[in-house]
């Protein structure tokens, strides 16, 4: 789940994407101040729109936001009152996170994907597929896991590449706005002494 408070664009409105979705294909329904979001094939809710939201909560600028569980139980309760079944769930897990790339072997029918199996928080382990041309088994890199929200305003979502699912991505110090003296191009490579699973919070210094 991602969410993010827009008071230029949109007035007051808290946007949060349960899924990735194409405009084209979801439905739109507006109680009140609240818009729900479906899939047209599946029905499944993608996500809620909610209007006027510094009504019932505060959020300190424009952005994305990490939502308490306080603050998922308002808006459960704003869900509830227009009418819906949905119920949103608090995801208190880190994000960014050191990861471990226990496996790595390159991707057939391509020069330069290689398939990686990547420990992170909790001793869970994702299939990321990474582009780098200096990624290698053994590495401890950055991963930023599915809900992900990048420096650009980028979402990471899980996906497929070359028909080969991949669970996040492993993060360039480009892609984490950092300037590392020496880092060569590529994935950025931490010390091997660093914690797997530890929150990877530098990059928001």
């Amino acid at each position: 789940m991602v969410s993010s408070y827009n008071n230029n664009g949109l007035n007051d409105v808290l946007i949060v994407q349960m899924e990735k979705g194409a405009r084209e294909n979801q439905t739109v329904e507006k109680k009140g101040n609240v818009v729900r979001l479906q899939d047209k094939e599946t029905g499944w809710t993608v996500g809620f729109n909610f209007f006027s939201i510094t009504d019932h909560l505060s959020f300190p600028e424009n952005g994305p936001v990490e939502l308490n569980e306080e603050q998922i139980a308002v808006l459960n309760g704003l869900i509830k009152d227009s009418g819906w079944d949905d119920v949103l769930e608090a995801d208190l897990s880190p994000k960014f996170v050191v990861g471990h790339v226990k496996e790595c072997e390159p991707m057939e029918d391509s020069d330069h994907l290689s398939i990686t199996q990547t420990e992170v928080d909790g001793g869970d382990v994702l299939q990321i597929v990474c582009g780098a041309s200096n990624i290698a088994q053994g590495q401890k890199v950055v991963v930023a896991k599915e809900g992900a929200v990048m420096p650009d305003g980028t979402v990471i979502w899980s996906g497929e590449l070359r028909g080969t699912p991949s669970f996040g991505m492993i993060c360039s110090a480009r892609e984490l706005g950092l300037n590392v003296e020496g880092q060569q191009k590529g994935i950025l490579v931490l010390p091997e002494s660093e914690e797997t699973g530890r929150p990877f919070t530098e990059w928001k210094n």
